[in-house]
């Protein structure tokens, strides 16, 4: 059997973790990005324009999965230029990977394509499920339907599974991302609520959002749309409580959301990363069975911060990566 896995947007976040935890389980890995920064080293890597079918595209044939992650970073000024980019890179890549798929000779059994927790709306009164959530309105949700439009929209066998991830903020130790980012304002005494804290976060710890991904890829009933997140969703309040608590720092400034506007602009984001309602309840893992290690959101967090301190996602001798760093997995521990 074909045991390739075919990443797409490897050199990103979540492509490097991807990319080593299917390297580490014997499957034959097909990194492609659009050059080589930040890529983890695992398999072989192919380099792509996002535009234009190429070698790259031989790959997908007989493959186990493919996983598109490709899109360029949230974290950045909706600006025009950036709005244009946040959607094309999105949109455009998706479509071809789906013309892609639909050249091959034996196309792949599955194909999972990254979407995002923000295609809800803001919701503090109830969770949003797979089933009854309510799409959001305003640029991120438009940028998550036209996202997922791409992919269910692409004409490709009908013996290709398609699964469309919609992922909260996956928290881990990597430098730059949300736990990363929050940690480092709470030891600073910054991580108190921000706005009104009633906010929920949706999340998942970097363990669970790889087994997660494992999961949906052997339940072959499993397509359309998934929520990929811990099935607790604490309000901001309660979320940087926690942080507090697991650092042992006493006191947390609040921000309000002008002074969120404020510093939003001076580090070149959006208050809409911190200040939106994410409440996207896991109702088909759930429902199919899937267990969490860290349900939690405070035992997560904890637990990575226990990890403080190893030199890397895996065991040194295992690491060939410039990029990806995580943990020993809870079981070798």
């Amino acid at each position: 059997m074909n045991s390739t896995v075919v990443i797409i947007g490897a050199n990103g976040f979540l492509g490097r973790y991807l990319s080593r935890h299917f390297a580490r389980t014997g499957r034959e890995v097909v990194a492609i990005a659009r050059n080589k920064k930040g890529w983890s080293g695992d398999g072989m890597f192919l380099a792509w324009d996002g535009k234009t079918i190429g070698p790259w595209a031989y790959a997908m044939e007989g493959a186990e999965l493919v996983i598109n992650l490709a899109g360029k970073s949230v974290n950045c000024r909706y600006n025009e230029e950036n709005r244009k980019a946040l959607v094309n890179s999105r949109v455009e890549t998706t479509e071809l990977i789906g013309r892609a798929i639909a050249e091959c000779r034996v196309p792949p059994k599955l194909w999972i394509n990254a979407s995002t927790a923000t295609w809800y709306r803001h919701a503090e009164d109830k969770p949003q499920d797979e089933w009854n959530g309510e799409p959001g309105k305003g640029f991120s949700c438009d940028v998550a339907q036209a996202w997922e439009d791409a992919f269910f929209g692409a004409k490709i066998p009908a013996e290709t599974r398609k699964v469309a991830m919609r992922i909260g903020m996956v928290l881990a130790n990597e430098p730059e991302t949300v736990y990363d980012v929050l940690t480092g304002l709470t030891n600073k005494a910054l991580g108190g609520t921000m706005g009104g804290g009633q906010q929920r976060i949706s999340w998942i710890h970097m363990e669970d959002f790889l087994r997660a991904v494992d999961f949906v890829v052997r339940d072959p009933f499993m397509d359309g749309i998934v929520n990929v997140t811990a099935p607790d969703h604490p309000t901001n309040r309660e979320y940087m409580r926690y942080f507090r608590e697991t650092v042992g720092m006493p006191i947390g400034l609040p921000a309000a959301k002008w002074m969120l506007a404020i510093g939003a602009a001076f580090m070149d984001t959006e208050t809409e990363l911190v200040l939106k309602s994410r409440w996207a309840e896991p109702l088909r893992l759930r429902e199919a069975g899937f267990r969490w290690r860290y349900a939690k959101a405070a035992d997560a967090i904890g637990d990575l911060e226990s990890r403080q301190g190893l030199k890397g996602f895996f065991r040194e001798s295992e690491r060939r990566s410039t990029g990806a760093r995580a943990w020993v997995p809870a079981a070798t521990r």
